[in-house]
């Protein structure tokens, strides 16, 4: 999508998926390793954003996808962490900005239960929060149940204040 300070921010095509899999081995220190194989697959179910350093190495990767005008954001990886205020600020305003270009209502994070105070903190200071489930949309509701039902919650932040409250 565009340039944030020294960082590229763009959505992944299947060309990227060796570095994507050298990226989230490495920055999981081997617990994940994946190969490209895999990465093409997530492809079918997923957009996968990248962050490119100036050096043009991967230092992020998010997974999103828009469904009911939520758009929904998972697979974060930011690494080295003290990259998470910038180039994690830089992603996930190009995944809103791409959120607002196809009218989503609200972007959620669909976190671990097991989330690091850091990774919260940040998560928070770009507007995301725990919402209170029964003030929201019944779609939005459907949403939040979906990410506690695979060992996540969602944390949300409205994009639009004109909402439309049901899908198209």
């Amino acid at each position: 999508m565009g340039k944030s300070e020294t960082f590229n921010v763009y959505r992944a095509r299947p060309s990227d998926a060796q570095a994507i899999a050298e990226f989230v081995t490495a920055a999981t220190r081997g617990r994940v390793s994946i190969d490209d194989a895999s990465v093409v697959e997530r492809f079918s179910a997923k957009g996968l954003w990248l962050v490119r350093g100036a050096d043009d190495k991967v230092v992020g990767l998010s997974g999103w996808r828009a469904e009911n005008l939520v758009a929904r954001i998972d697979d974060f990886l930011v690494f080295p962490p003290e990259l998470l205020p910038s180039a994690g600020k830089a992603l996930v305003d190009n995944i809103e900005e791409a959120a607002r270009e196809l009218q989503c209502e609200a972007s959620m994070f669909f976190v671990p239960q097991h989330i690091s105070p850091r990774t919260l903190e940040f998560y928070q200071s770009c507007g995301y929060e725990r919402p209170q489930l029964d003030v929201l949309p019944r779609v939005w509701q459907e949403t939040v149940r979906e990410a506690e039902g695979q060992n996540r919650y969602a944390l949300l932040k409205k994009l639009r204040k004109d909402l439309v409250l049901r899908p198209m």
